[in-house]
């Protein structure tokens, strides 16, 4: 297997099953953990009309993976060693208006989903999902068609037919995106410097970010936020303390 600094490339795969399978859709799977890839590899490989052209573990070796590989779909995790997955969706979306994204994704669907949506995702599976359920989810994405599952589809015409009148009782929805990328920098241990940096914002604003995430989820510390950050960036959505601050009876108005 070739390899650059960058992106792991699949080249010496890719031509030997190419002979195989001539109309093998190219697909680039981007994820921090060896293990889920080769997991993924596994599964896409196993199947004639495709193959991953390529791997990534960040957002960065991502956007030189795309542009080198040229995939016909990328499955792409929200968490990465470095760079934030929203942000790699959004840049994704702006620059190849075509690709399929599918982000495959440990975080409540239900919180998502539909964000991920909004900024570019034309799909989105949690990785607790079957192999099956897998291909399917990435057939639909590269045939042209969103996919969600039905919960999540259902969730979402219930909230358009009453157009936002019912506020989900999971306080994490009460976060903008921008907010939403900033607790999940947080739950990595990336310094408000950082962050400020990675999103082209000042520190100032970085801060008054963490201000209104506090507010919104009734934090009254900052060490309180480090800790709500973790348990949610980990998956631990259940373990999140109960925690309360004079906010909360407040945490329902503006944004």
């Amino acid at each position: 297997m070739a390899a650059s600094n960058a992106w792991i490339s699949s080249s010496t795969s890719q031509s030997r099953v190419s002979a195989a399978k001539p109309r093998a859709r190219r697909v680039l799977i981007v994820d921090n953990h060896p293990i889920v890839r080769e997991g993924l590899r596994r599964i896409i490989e196993n199947e004639d009309d495709l193959l991953v052209c390529a791997e990534a573990d960040t957002a960065r070796d991502a956007r030189i993976a795309v542009k080198e590989c040229n995939p016909d779909a990328v499955i792409a995790d929200i968490g990465l060693n470095q760079g934030d997955g929203i942000e790699l969706v959004r840049d994704m979306r702006a620059n190849y208006s075509q690709l399929p994204i599918l982000v495959l994704s440990n975080h409540d669907e239900t919180i998502y989903a539909e964000r991920m949506l909004s900024v570019g995702a034309t799909g989105y599976i949690m990785k607790q999902a079957t192999g099956e359920q897998i291909l399917l989810s990435l057939r639909r994405v590269l045939d042209g068609d969103i996919y969600v599952s039905d919960d999540v589809g259902f969730n979402m015409i219930r909230k358009s037919a009453v157009r936002g009148a019912q506020m989900s009782s999971n306080p994490i929805d009460r976060l903008s995106n921008r907010e939403l990328q900033i607790l999940h920098l947080i739950g990595k241990g990336v310094s408000t410097r950082e962050t400020a940096h990675s999103l082209n914002l000042s520190i100032k604003t970085v801060e008054s970010h963490r201000q209104r995430i506090k507010y919104k989820l009734s934090l009254s510390t900052a060490t309180q936020l480090v800790q709500y950050a973790i348990n949610w960036f980990t998956g631990r959505e259940g373990d999140m303390p109960e925690f309360r601050s004079h906010a909360a009876d407040a945490v329902n108005e503006g944004s």
